[in-house]
């Protein structure tokens, strides 16, 4: 019995006492290494390596004065043979500050200045607040075959105290980067003053070829603006000629866009500041220009289409078609969506905002866009209404509505309003919130066929039976009446100026019913003032047909 209670406590305490021996053995604080840069001689001044921000600081004032040998002290050259490390340390400590200007902006006063790197300024539901650190990763880099990253990590020599140097890892892929991040060719062929620092970060070809470079490629957007101006008056097409004119401009800024970004890619290696700020804007305008060519392809065609065909799409038959490009326009604008939040994360990731260094800058970005989506609710109500009239359709395009008693075509759905196309050829332009949240009528949601009336005042006296007659030889003779049974003439009121008389036809779809219903109330007018005229213009003489103005004498003349 006491065996196997050995046995089970031993079993017990073999977790506690292995986490032990790793706690004593390996420590999470720093990376212990046997020696550190042996092969370096003694650094000639003071070398802060003991936190984070000092380290940083110290190699960043050694690049300025050009004291590589003090700034190979601040990397880790376990990597490199003792042997050659007084060669290797002062060259790799220059190509990777000429990468960190090419292609990075570190403000090293961000970085703890604690040896344990605590991390203290972080909201407290980040899984690094209150705690240690070995290794801070400053930036990701992006090499043709890899994502590489820059890191400085604490390690601790055998012989020596904890202290804070460029990772190891880092520091063997300097020579990949500098390739990549490095001055080019060019940059290295220009004389030495201007390859001095004028002010901030900025070297003084910097200067000078920013403006260069923009000047350039706005010409080039120039060029292709002139040029596709000329293939649009070439087009064989109207429809052609349409797309190349929406086009024009998006065009252009693409070009304008690319020519800047080759220049700058083939020529020049700006530095970290200046790259941080134009990639993402580079990104930003390239994917609004790609997004602007294909919206602006497809309103032209959906344009030309629908309003070519605006009649044609009321018929009956017509339904799939009105579902077809109320699709179509419904996509754009999700397609749109989509490319502004892919739009908007491809920049976050080149800026690397979630990195630790720009989270803080993310936060308060969200501050910011929250007091903006506040200030803009009503315009994304109706981008979230316009979704909604496109997905429930309860008004498609080429349907014929009567909205606040006008008869009008929807012929475009936009984010923020829809453009209702009257009869008469003005445009009406109505909110979609409007639309979404007030009644109208839509004459084509399920079938396009629909009941015209007539409505006729006339004399109390009025034989109705002479004027069904003339009603039934017009239903019998016209061949845009549909459903002839169910034509019928109805007295539906009457007051002291005389009666009210419908007469009602049906017609297959809005425009037929316009053109039958005015030529059903000529009619009738016509068979009401001949009977009128047959029967006599007074009581005496027969039954009148139209209304007359009857006059009442109040207190007349004294016979004496």
């Amino acid at each position: 019995m006491t065996r196997w209670l050995a046995a089970f406590l031993i079993l017990l305490l073999t977790p506690f006492l292995a986490n032990a021996q790793d706690s004593e053995g390996v420590s999470p604080r720093y990376l212990e290494i046997e020696t550190l840069n042996a092969g370096l001689p003694p650094a000639d001044r003071y070398i802060d390596r003991d936190t984070p921000q000092g380290m940083m600081e110290t190699f960043i004032l050694a690049a300025e004065r050009k004291d590589w040998d003090t700034a190979a002290h601040l990397l880790d050259l376990s990597a490199v043979d003792p042997a050659i490390q007084p060669e290797m340390g002062p060259a790799l400590a220059a190509r990777l500050n000429e990468v960190i200007e090419g292609a990075m902006w570190i403000d090293w006063g961000d970085l703890p200045d604690r040896p344990d790197a605590l991390a203290d300024n972080v909201a407290s539901e980040n899984p690094l607040a209150g705690e240690p650190r070995r290794n801070i990763r400053l930036s990701i880099l992006e090499l043709p075959d890899r994502p590489v990253s820059i890191r400085i990590a604490r390690v601790k020599p055998a012989d020596g105290d904890p202290v804070w140097v460029f990772s190891e890892q880092t520091v063997g892929n300097i020579l990949a980067l500098h390739e990549v991040f490095g001055p080019t060719r060019f940059e290295q062929a220009l004389p030495q003053f201007l390859q001095e620092r004028a002010f901030w970060t900025l070297a003084w070809w910097e200067v000078i070829a920013l403006p260069i470079i923009l000047l350039l490629a706005i010409g080039a957007a120039a060029i292709a603006y002139a040029g596709m101006d000329r293939a649009k008056r070439n087009q064989p097409s109207q429809i052609a000629e349409n797309i190349v004119d929406t086009i024009q401009m998006p065009v252009a800024l693409m070009v304008c866009v690319g020519t800047f970004s080759l220049v700058k890619t083939w020529l020049f290696t700006f530095s970290g500041a200046v790259n941080t700020f134009l990639t993402p804007l580079q990104s930003a305008l390239f994917i609004i220009a790609l997004a602007l060519i294909a919206v602006r392809i497809v309103d032209a065609v959906l344009d030309r289409v629908v309003r070519r065909n605006m009649e044609e799409l009321s018929d009956a038959e017509a339904a799939d078609q009105r579902n077809l490009y109320t699709n179509i326009s419904a996509a754009r604008r999700v397609a749109i969506v989509i490319a502004f939040l892919v739009g908007t994360a491809l920049v976050l990731i080149q800026i690397n905002a979630f990195e630790t260094l720009g989270f803080s800058m993310l936060a308060s970005a969200g501050a910011i866009g929250l007091i903006l989506a506040f200030a803009a609710r009503s315009v994304l109500a109706d981008i979230m209404a316009s979704l909604q009239i496109a997905l429930a359709k309860t008004a498609r395009i080429g349907d014929a509505v009567l909205y606040k008693g006008q008869w009008c075509y929807v012929e475009k759905i936009n984010f923020t309003y829809v453009q209702l196309k009257s009869w008469d050829n003005r445009r009406i332009i109505v909110p979609v919130s409007e639309l979404v949240s007030n009644s109208f009528e839509n004459w084509t949601k399920q079938d396009a066929s629909l009941i015209k009336s007539v409505e006729l005042r006339l004399d109390h006296r009025a034989d109705v039976d002479k004027l069904r007659e003339a009603f039934q030889k017009f239903i019998d003779e016209s061949d845009d009446v549909i459903d002839k049974d169910s034509a019928k003439v109805q007295v539906i009121g009457q007051d002291v100026n005389g009666m009210l008389v419908w007469f009602l036809a049906s017609a297959e779809d809005p425009v037929t019913g316009w053109a039958m219903v005015c030529r059903l109330r000529e009619t009738m007018l016509k068979a009401a003032a001949r009977l009128d005229a047959e029967s006599g213009n007074g009581p005496a003489e027969g039954t009148p047909f139209l209304p007359r103005e009857r006059e009442m004498i109040v207190g007349g003349n004294d016979p004496a």
